[in-house]
């Protein structure tokens, strides 16, 4: 027996804040054109150069640097679509890119685990990726899957079996693209076709999406930007993300940070425009911090992240980001309750489409199972702080007032018992054990991951979808021994 994938449940956006005046984002815009034009990008890549060169921008073949002209730019923007459809297993699981909903994520890209059972760290693996598809499949918070921890048992392969791992372990949208090399690349995108049905309806309602890291300050990965490419070409949505840190990749101030950020992610969007026009992508700027005592990584910037995404709306794309529950901390405890319930309350202030990050601790590289458990809890009290409030003037109860009068009770009135149960009630505080004890927020999210675990099973593939990505996966696995890894 299966269980029942609950919708989802979005945030809306009409609380967002503005963190630039309009005048402000105009001159963020002309600061990028200045710095792809005059000062550059690396693009370690002959197919990326020959396409900048053949649309006229200026390419130096020896340093592989790019300058875009700001009229060239300018038009390759214009063709990205501002809104595109994230496709879910059923459309009730959609997700709409248009602006007026933020939908929360897994983080991703984690290397370690604390094992479920042994509660010992370890190197995560393929099978830690299909146990959190499994549940976040339960969590109506979350929208969509990013692959938490790495496929580390499967080398070159990782991407792609961390992918397989969440398109048949949840009925939610999966990311399944990263860099890897572009021969491998093409997998992806035959998995897509094979989960979706056909060529048209991957277009339409891509089962999967891509994310593309560039190089802080001012580069790309070349096999990053070749793959990216790759999924241009097949219609993949795929997001830009820049990571720079003040004070050692970026200046130390937050413009100057989205300034390095925005030229790197726009200029691989001008790439993909130029090559395939219309291609879906969306904008991500990760702000960071470097500790001048250690030289160590600070993350979560709250007005930087704000910020980005009413740039990336000044651009006219979707995007990823606008509030992260995911924290620095390496255990769970008094700071990163405190990072996951602030970054929760930013989620609908941010504004993005796509945004949250649950899950992750120690910057995103370690895996608590029920971390997710707490931050979804946490996010749960965002979107009831925020959600529009209903007026009914029922509601008032100005008769059962009258009823009960002065220095009366409402304990056995009906309306109490109907009521009541309005509120929601979590499921992790002030909970009480066996001996009328307060049990620990904690404790009670591990049980509760472990009893999702245990007995929420999502809808499996039909025969065919399974077979079919069994034989994609194998010859991927192949394609890699070939290519050395």
């Amino acid at each position: 027996m299966y269980s029942q994938t609950p919708d989802i449940i979005s945030f809306s956006t009409r609380n967002k804040i503005e963190v630039f005046k309009p005048s402000e984002l105009e001159k963020i815009k002309n600061g990028t054109l200045q710095i792809l034009f005059e000062v550059g990008t690396y693009f370690p890549s002959k197919k990326a150069l020959s396409i900048f060169a053949d649309h006229g921008a200026q390419v130096d073949w020896e340093s592989q640097i790019v300058r875009i002209q700001p009229e060239l730019v300018k038009s390759a923007m214009s063709t990205a679509p501002r809104s595109f459809v994230l496709g879910g297993r059923e459309e009730r699981l959609d997700l709409t890119l248009d602006g007026s909903h933020s939908y929360c994520c897994t983080d991703g890209c984690g290397v370690h685990v604390i094992d479920l059972e042994t509660r010992q760290q370890r190197a995560s693996r393929k099978g830690d990726v299909a146990m959190m598809a499994q549940v976040s499949d339960a969590l109506p918070l979350i929208s969509f899957f990013w692959p938490m921890v790495s496929a580390q048992d499967h080398g070159k392969t990782a991407a792609l079996h961390e992918a397989h791992a969440g398109l048949t372990n949840t009925l939610k949208h999966v990311r399944g693209g990263t860099t890897m090399h572009p021969k491998l690349a093409v997998y992806l995108v035959e998995m897509a076709t094979v989960v979706a049905g056909s060529v048209e309806k991957r277009r339409s309602r891509p089962p999967v999406n891509a994310n593309i890291c560039t190089i802080a300050p001012l580069a790309h990965d070349q096999h990053g930007i070749e793959t990216a490419l790759v999924y241009a070409e097949a219609g993949i949505p795929t997001s830009f993300m820049a990571m720079p840190t003040m004070g050692s990749t970026a200046p130390a101030s937050i413009l100057g940070a989205i300034a390095v950020g925005d030229a790197e992610v726009i200029s691989a969007m001008v790439l993909m425009q130029l090559a395939y026009p219309g291609a879906p992508v969306f904008h991500s700027i990760i702000n960071s911090l470097m500790d001048p005592r250690t030289g160590g990584y600070i993350g979560g910037i709250p007005l930087a992240s704000a910020g980005v995404v009413q740039l990336a709306h000044a651009w006219k794309v979707p995007s990823l980001g606008g509030g992260s529950t995911s924290s620095d901390a390496r255990d769970i405890g008094w700071e990163s309750g405190t990072d996951g319930g602030f970054g929760a309350a930013q989620i609908p202030l941010g504004g993005g489409e796509i945004c949250g990050y649950l899950g992750m601790l120690g910057s995103s590289m370690i895996l608590y199972p029920e971390q997710i458990i707490l931050e979804h809890d946490t996010c749960l009290h965002a979107y009831e702080v925020f959600r529009e409030f209903e007026f009914n003037d029922e509601d008032m109860a100005t008769e059962l007032i009258k009823k009960v009068g002065p220095r009366g009770h409402y304990l056995r009135e009906k309306h109490t018992r109907k009521h009541i149960r309005d509120f929601r009630y979590s499921p992790l505080l002030r909970v009480q054990d066996e001996m009328g004890n307060l049990r620990q927020p904690r404790d009670s999210a591990l049980e509760e991951f472990k009893k999702l675990y245990s007995n929420h099973h999502p809808q499996p593939q039909p025969d065919y979808v399974l077979s079919e990505l069994d034989r994609i996966m194998a010859a991927a696995d192949l394609e890699a021994q070939k290519l050395g890894g």
